[in-house]
Formats: structure tokens, C-alpha cells, sequence
């Protein structure tokens, strides 16, 4: 994966919080720091993510955007 964003953080999902539209997903970082997105629901079910699985948080300018490999 290459992107034009310079912070890219590997965490963990901890949790997932969804509801009609939209997921709130909590990425735990390797120091025990939590970072907050709001994505889609869609987008979550797309990604596969679920409490337990990596992934990364992707922040450009103030989006922050969730990605996996």
C-alpha cells in the first residue's frame, strides 16, 4: 500500500460502534493511545473490521480515514 499521507498509525480495532450510516471505529495504538474515526457502515463492512484486527489510521489535512492491507 502507498499513499500520499505521511502519518499512518498501525493499531488495533477495539471497538465498533455502529449504527444505520455510520461506524465509529477505535484504533488502539502499540503505546495504549485510542484514535476515533467515523466511517461508513459500509465502508467497515467492506474493510472487514472487527474488535481483535489491525489496521491503520490515515490522517491527511483533519480526515482521519481507516485502512487495511
Amino acid at each position: 500500500m502507498k499513499l500520499s499521507a505521511r502519518n499512518i498509525l498501525k493499531g488495533m480495532v477495539v471497538q465498533i460502534k455502529a449504527d444505520e450510516v455510520n461506524s465509529e471505529v477505535i484504533l488502539e495504538l502499540p503505546g495504549g493511545a485510542q484514535i476515533v474515526s467515523v466511517i461508513t457502515r459500509e465502508s467497515a463492512e467492506s474493510l472487514g473490521l472487527a474488535p481483535g484486527k489491525q489496521a491503520y489510521a490515515v490522517i491527511k489535512a483533519s480526515n482521519v480515514m481507516i485502512a487495511v492491507d
